[in-house]
């Protein structure tokens, strides 16, 4: 028998598997990758009675490759709360999603562990930009706990998953939470590992220095089209930048997007007072997805940019 454990490269991934794994060790083979590399179970090679959990990724987008893991004997626990598409029934799939916009990952697995790492749940909410739901869990843990720390954590984690490719990241993911495991704690992290820490926080304002002054092709009330050059820095910042913006301004939908040969990297985020549509507006086309609050394009065609400015206003307007 083989374990495999499948999860995005972000923080929402990650913080999900470090929960699962510090709970419930196992000796599993990884398989992850940048955030935008969600079909992740085609590198499964799976056999009966192997045990192959999937987390924070669409099964809409692996359905192909999940049933030919069932149909082979593999048993498989798929956490995730995005966009499923129509659930298989199978006697070897156990499926824990919630596509509702204030689930992530982590809190689903939060729940089933009935909170056993809660800290590392909080976190990886955090890095999904879903604060209000980070700040309840917080509640539930009796210890006093230092949620700025853990929300600066959360966002570098969710920082570091951005890219083109893992070369443009400052960590492997799957390295990453390697060297996350051992600690029980953010705090235990933090204090213990800050070399680690130090190298995100400076990548990280740096890159979103570089942010700062990008051109606004599109801004009004409802909606904001930023675009980025084609550069590494500007493909790791893609993401957490979205962020920041839907921060700053709740009732605006924004759209980063980030130039490639062709076309663009396109990352949404849906006004966070109104945390609906993102996942609408990218699937209308090729290479589409994601969540209702928060969702992307991994490539855009030139062509296509006005149809897409169009999508975002008409979802917005």
């Amino acid at each position: 028998m083989t374990a495999y454990d499948v999860f995005n490269g972000d923080a929402d991934g990650i913080c999900a598997l470090l929960q699962l794994r510090q709970v419930d060790p196992r000796d599993a083979t990884l398989v992850t990758g940048v955030k935008r590399d969600i079909a992740l179970l085609q590198h499964v090679s799976a056999t009966t009675g192997d045990q192959i959990t999937v987390l924070d990724i669409s099964l809409d987008k692996n359905r192909a490759a999940l049933i030919e893991i069932l149909e082979v004997g593999a048993e498989v626990f798929y956490c995730d709360h995005h966009y499923p598409g129509e659930i298989p029934e199978h006697p070897n799939l156990r499926a824990l999603i919630n596509t509702a916009p204030e689930v992530s990952t982590s809190a689903l697995i939060n729940g089933s562990l009935k909170g056993a790492r809660a800290p590392w749940a909080v976190v990886g909410c955090f890095g999904d930009n879903l604060n209000a739901t980070a700040n309840k869990l917080a509640k539930t843990i009796e210890k006093p706990v230092d949620l700025n720390a853990w929300r600066e954590l959360g966002v570098l984690l969710n920082y570091n998953g951005y890219g083109a490719t893992v070369s443009d990241l400052h960590f492997d993911p799957g390295e990453l939470f390697k060297r996350l495991l051992p600690h029980p704690s953010p705090d235990d992290f933090l204090a213990q590992d800050a070399a680690l820490f130090e190298t995100l926080q400076g990548g990280y304002e740096a890159d979103m220095a570089s942010a700062e002054s990008s051109t606004r092709t599109v801004e009004d009330q409802a909606i904001a089209v930023i675009e980025l050059p084609d550069e590494p820095w500007s493909r790791r910042v893609s993401g957490v930048y979205g962020n920041h913006l839907a921060n700053l301004c709740p009732g605006r939908a924004h759209a980063v997007l980030t130039h490639r040969p062709g076309g663009f990297l396109v990352s949404v985020r849906a006004p966070l007072n109104n945390r609906q549509g993102a996942d609408e507006v990218c699937r209308q086309f090729d290479t589409g997805g994601g969540r209702s609050a928060a969702a992307g394009i991994n490539h855009l065609a030139e062509a296509d940019l006005n149809r897409f400015v169009d999508a975002l206003r008409a979802q917005y307007r």
